[in-house]
């Protein structure tokens, strides 16, 4: 990218264009491939053979007790689908309200037109034992992860239907406030770095946090605020690393470039966020982050991006409390 971006130019970059980070994910070495879904089977590239025998695209995603039939009919009994609430590359999120009680709930249909290889269908066989395993926890209070009510399929697809969160995304919050007070980004930051805790405590990796990834549970100013998306996330064990690159460009951590990387790049993303909530913008912008994977270099390494010129007095006074976030060796 070259030069350095001012606060003021960056802010009038983020108001033009409101670029929202793009997930994205660069294949891993061949040794990468096993063990996508399974929280026993390890990503290190331990030598387990891969899993022969054409994918079927009509085959069955998830286990038999989560099948709704050949017509679906189970699933459109219980649940009544609403408006769009959000679009991805596999799929659509709607309002959806359950038959029985009423309940406002959220639908996230995984199409299965939209899944190639066998390689998608496990990672969302993946994503729904991760949303089964958090959402069965007890944290003593509100859960900082939104909960999986159900999960079943039907010829379309895969079906999650979890509690609704009202209150729009953190984002969408930063970008009209422009930037957080101290106090508000520390209780904001608290909540962030619980669900890093829960999720690592839990053997969970999210790779993907970002503010977009980040519901309120309703409009109000001190509504709940919870995790959600966990479509790139995986199981880890103590001391395994990984190397597939994937995630969202300017939350991406050093080490996930370099292709050797484990729970801590989760620690790093919680730090990018922190920073935008007290300054209004990212501290280096990832446009180049995608051209210098391919290179498999990081800006970071080579100096390329650089922390704004014109750094806010708020960020200063904290800069020391990311400092260990930033170490290339922590410990």
């Amino acid at each position: 990218m070259g030069g350095c971006y001012s606060v003021i130019a960056a802010s009038k970059l983020l108001q033009m264009q409101r670029r929202r980070a793009a997930a994205a994910i660069l294949p891993a070495p061949s040794s990468d491939e096993p063990g996508r879904c399974s929280p026993d089977n390890s990503n290190s590239g331990d030598g387990k053979k891969k899993r022969k025998g054409k994918w079927r695209r009509s085959g069955p995603i998830l286990g038999e007790a989560d099948q709704c039939g050949p017509s679906g009919e189970c699933f459109a009994k219980r649940f009544r689908l609403g408006a769009e609430l959000g679009r991805g590359e596999f799929g659509v999120t709607r309002r959806c309200d359950d038959a029985a009680t009423g309940e406002a709930l959220a639908c996230k249909t995984i199409q299965r037109k939209r899944l190639r290889r066998r390689a998608d269908a496990d990672d969302v066989r993946r994503e729904v034992e991760i949303l089964r395993r958090m959402s069965a926890l007890e944290d003593g209070g509100e859960l900082p992860v939104v909960r999986l009510r159900e999960a079943c399929e039907d010829p379309k697809g895969v079906h999650l239907v979890m509690e609704l969160c009202e209150g729009g995304e953190l984002f969408d919050r930063i970008f009209a406030r422009g930037h957080y007070t101290e106090r508000a980004a520390a209780k904001i930051g608290r909540t962030i770095a619980q669900v890093v805790q829960l999720c690592h405590d839990n053997g969970v990796m999210h790779r993907d946090l970002k503010p977009e990834n980040f519901l309120f549970a309703s409009k109000s100013e001190d509504s709940p605020l919870k995790a959600i998306d966990f479509g790139l996330s995986v199981f880890f064990k103590p001391g395994e690393q990984f190397t597939e690159v994937v995630g969202s460009g300017i939350y991406m951590a050093p080490e996930v470039l370099m292709r050797s990387y484990g729970p801590e790049v989760d620690v790093w993303s919680a730090g990018i966020i922190l920073y935008i909530l007290l300054c209004g913008v990212p501290p280096f912008w990832g446009g180049a982050y995608v051209f210098l994977a391919c290179f498999n270099l990081h800006p970071l390494q080579h100096a390329w991006l650089r922390f704004p010129m014109l750094m806010p007095a708020r960020w200063i006074e904290c800069r020391h409390r990311r400092a260990n976030c930033r170490v290339h060796n922590p410990g």
